[in-house]
């Protein structure tokens, strides 16, 4: 099996991203999974573009693009992205698109295709906090996350999709007012690792109650 693994560069002023940062720690190989990462420019319109070129490179049986959500206490699977870009920051780039569709043609919304309860119940497994997440926001990352889902339903539907938000690390934390939330490099990385081996697992998701009520 053969896993697409992208991750943001730092953007807002940190000179870090966690999700860069962990992905460096996955090995290559695990078990008979084979990981493919990509750096992913937070940049609109270019995002996409960067993993597009890597899928049709590729050719992988699922893509998981990690990003940073400060402010989270745990990683996040995302269940679904919307077809909106409302930036309250500008991009790496300078842009900043406000109520603007990602796609004019696309659906309102696309769901994840990636087994996402079974990845929580797998990082809560491996002793890293987890939850659903029912948004990307509006930024890059559900930018990413809608292009992706967008380009695999219209072209490459045997491949499965989807994105997961992880926490600010302690440094990104010292000079931020509390509380700010944060996670270990290490354990960010044993979290994706065990996410990967749930993608790989689980052809289909399994039916647990990880809804919220607000």
């Amino acid at each position: 099996m053969k896993i697409l693994l992208t991750a943001f560069d730092p953007f807002d002023g940190d000179l870090i991203n966690p999700a860069l940062e962990a992905i460096k720690q996955i090995p290559d190989q695990i078990d008979d999974i084979k990981i493919i990462k990509v750096e992913v420019p937070t940049v609109f319109r270019k995002s996409i573009a960067t993993v597009q070129a890597a899928i049709e490179k590729e050719q992988p049986d699922a893509v998981l693009c990690i990003g940073q959500a400060g402010g989270r206490y745990e990683l996040t699977p995302e269940r679904v992205a919307i077809n909106i870009d409302d930036a309250r920051i500008k991009d790496n780039e300078g842009n900043q698109p406000i109520d603007q569709p990602i796609f004019a043609d696309g659906a309102p919304a696309y769901f994840a295709t990636l087994p996402i309860k079974a990845m929580v119940q797998q990082i809560r497994a491996a002793g890293i906090p987890a939850s659903i997440s029912n948004t990307a926001g509006t930024f890059v990352c559900n930018h990413l996350m809608y292009g992706v889902l967008y380009i695999l339903a219209r072209h490459y539907p045997h491949i499965r999709g989807g994105f997961m938000h992880v926490p600010f690390v302690p440094s990104q934390v010292v000079h931020r007012p509390h509380p700010a939330p944060c996670l270990g490099i290490p354990d960010i990385a044993c979290g994706i690792q065990a996410a990967l081996l749930a993608i790989a697992e689980n052809k289909k998701d399994i039916l647990a109650a990880e809804g919220k009520t607000h």
